[in-house]
């Protein structure tokens, strides 16, 4: 993408900056890559994905041309494969765990995902068939990557499924969350499709305690699974923030996944405040956007960030800034309301917290202005719990608590899984982790089932 007078960028220049940025492998290059790998009998990447994708078998189908067969291998495993092929941390992953490491290079194992499940989408194929009705029933509240895939799970086992989900079209953080360039909602809407072809009713804009409440659902489902992530990004608790050109990362990022493109920040200088996969992608979107100068600040150090480290690597190709060690303290206005500066104070590191992170200390006399014209928050983001509690289900902080195993909540017919149940410092919050919790807890549901029916 052209840095160069972004004050001149047309409205084609910013559609086309948000553009997927990494192109797919052409023919001859998945046929290739995939006659790399030694389909390892015991293969450790199998291991290393948490869906438990049968690596070797999906590749070796794709190079013998079996590209239906290669896209349902993925897809049974990962309800959600297709999206992940685009934004798992596969070098920490798949691959970071493949054979060839120690004498080559690994497989590229997530392009090659990618290029089945792209053959599956142009091809507009139905891989799945729904289960034959067992009588049952089950409400999923949320539809991102958790709550797609129990759902999926559910109806291919028989039971009837709804899916409750707040936003005016499902698939959650895939579909609005994580930046076009990186994943275009036509993957998110394939996925969510799929889902639907089995059967599963899905209810948009409706949401839970204001369209339908806990105890409808409670009394009029057999089961209930809570898969609704998490909400905005909470309030910095700084003088200014609420001035113009303050920004919510979540929201920023969705209205640019929904084509809401605006030539405010052209030739601007923006800051963003966090350092997580949410705020890299609120940062590369500035970017895109033509702003010309964007910050990000950190209260602690580059070893504690929680981005991924390919995320941070094309955040700073993007040109974005890192100013680690430092903390907003309050933003600063013109009198016509509009942000022009932020203040900010160096930070040290002290104690251990309980996630294992040295707790900011501030640096007394170190404030400093960073002239701005654009603040966006990204520091993580609130719990729902209005809608936890109105289950009355047993949380920390508004971390939901379950059983590790079936992730059943403290209600024997209520079960969590994805964003809502992990804390602070506690699981690594991915999407394909989301994915294979939303598995396990349809498992458990079903195991259940069918356990009591054995001993009944």
């Amino acid at each position: 993408m052209a840095t160069a007078k972004k004050q001149r960028i047309s409205w084609t220049d910013l559609k086309q900056n948000f553009h997927e940025v990494e192109p797919g492998l052409t023919r001859q290059e998945a046929f290739e890559e995939s006659n790399r790998c030694l389909y390892c009998y015991d293969a450790p990447c199998i291991k290393a994905c948490p869906t438990g994708i049968d690596i070797p078998a999906f590749i070796k189908k794709i190079s013998s041309g079996n590209l239906l067969g290669s896209a349902k291998t993925i897809m049974i495993s990962n309800p959600i494969g297709a999206s992940c092929a685009r934004v798992c941390p596969t070098e920490e992953l798949c691959e970071g765990a493949c054979v060839l490491n120690d004498s080559t290079k690994p497989i590229m194992i997530g392009n090659l995902q990618r290029y089945a499940t792209d053959w599956a989408i142009q091809n507009e194929q139905t891989l799945f068939q729904p289960g034959k009705l067992n009588g049952r029933t089950v409400a999923v509240i949320g539809s991102g990557p958790a709550g797609l895939s129990a759902a999926r799970e559910l109806a291919r086992l028989g039971y009837e499924v709804t899916i409750f989900e707040a936003a005016e079209i499902a698939g959650g953080l895939n579909t609005f969350g994580i930046v076009s360039f990186r994943l275009p909602q036509s993957i998110s809407f394939w996925e969510v499709e799929q889902v639907q072809k089995l059967n599963v009713k899905i209810r948009t804009n409706t949401m839970v305690g204001r369209d339908v409440s806990a105890e409808y659902l409670t009394e009029n489902f057999d089961f209930i699974i809570l898969a609704a992530g998490m909400a905005n990004v909470p309030s910095l608790n700084i003088e200014g923030e609420n001035a113009d050109g303050v920004f919510d990362a979540i929201e920023f990022v969705k209205a640019t996944k929904s084509g809401q493109l605006s030539k405010d920040l052209i030739g601007k200088r923006a800051v963003v405040i966090g350092a997580g996969n949410t705020a890299i992608d609120a940062a590369t979107c500035s970017v895109r956007l033509g702003a010309d100068n964007v910050k990000i600040l950190y209260r602690r150090t580059e070893e504690e960030m929680s981005a991924y480290d390919f995320e941070y690597e094309f955040a700073k190709q993007d040109g974005v800034e890192f100013r680690w060690l430092t903390a907003p303290k309050r933003i600063i206005a013109a009198q016509n309301g509009k942000v022009t500066g932020i203040e900010c104070i160096k930070m040290k590191l002290g104690e251990p917290e309980r996630d294992g992170r040295r707790s900011p200390v501030p640096i007394s006399g170190s404030e400093h202005v960073i002239p701005v014209d654009a603040v966006i928050k990204a520091i993580g983001q609130s719990r729902h719990l209005q809608l936890i509690e109105s289950f009355r289900l047993r949380h920390e902080n508004g971390v939901v608590q379950v059983n590790q195993e079936t992730f059943q909540t403290s209600n024997p017919k209520i079960f969590a899984c994805g964003d809502i149940v992990f804390g602070k410092g506690k699981g690594d919050a991915m999407v394909v982790t989301a994915a294979q919790q939303g598995k396990k807890a349809a498992y458990s549901i079903h195991m259940l089932l069918t356990t009591a029916f054995e001993t009944a």
